[in-house]
């Protein structure tokens, strides 16, 4: 039988990486990606059961109401939430269980007492943050301008985190994070 696994929570503010370093993550078999839920429409690119579990608002409630989210919070007026089911799973087959989640999420799922290795990556600055974001095209200004002043108060709670990633080269930042979760590195070059 195998060991239990470990969970890996990834946070930081919109912009920070995270979505790109757990994106690399999970070139490693070992790793199972979290699949939240969420309200929000979906960007482009972005498949139903894949990157998120699309729903509305009334049957997100549903979901809460019968128990189906180890957490969940509301985030730029979206509902964000992770199910259960697929984590214990997961953890029982001995993986490392990767959830990308907002602060919020995070900070709940450690007073919740749950053992994992929580991580938050930051940006170098707020220039480098306004930049990335600005480059995404996928915001207008004034949702960037609200994803800075979150990015900021976001920063505030990296304390509670266990370790602290700065995201100033993508590669070093994802061997670190790696690292950190107890991952052996992988080659360069099989990460993609």
């Amino acid at each position: 039988m195998a060991a239990r696994g470990t969970m890996l929570v990834v946070s930081g503010p919109s912009g920070s990486g995270k979505s790109t370093i757990c994106k690399r993550i999970l070139a490693d078999p070992r790793v199972e990606f979290s699949v939240s839920a969420t309200t929000r429409a979906a960007r482009t690119g972005e498949i139903d059961g894949r990157d998120y579990h699309f729903m509305d608002k009334p049957r997100f409630r549903s979901e809460i109401e019968r128990g189906a989210f180890i957490e969940w919070a509301e985030v730029h007026g979206n509902l964000y939430g992770t199910p259960h089911l697929p984590m214990e799973r997961a953890l029982a087959a001995g993986k490392v269980f990767l959830l990308e989640i907002d602060v919020q999420g995070g900070a709940h799922l450690k007073a919740l007492g749950l053992p994992g290795v929580y991580i938050f990556i930051a940006p170098p600055d707020l220039s480098s943050l306004r930049a990335r974001l600005e480059q995404r095209g996928t915001d207008s200004p004034e949702v960037i301008e609200r994803r800075l002043a979150k990015a900021q108060e976001e920063m505030r709670a990296r304390e509670r985190y266990d370790h602290v990633v700065v995201n100033e080269d993508l590669e070093r930042t994802v061997a670190e994070v790696c690292r950190l979760a107890g991952l052996e590195a992988m080659p360069r070059g099989s990460v993609r």
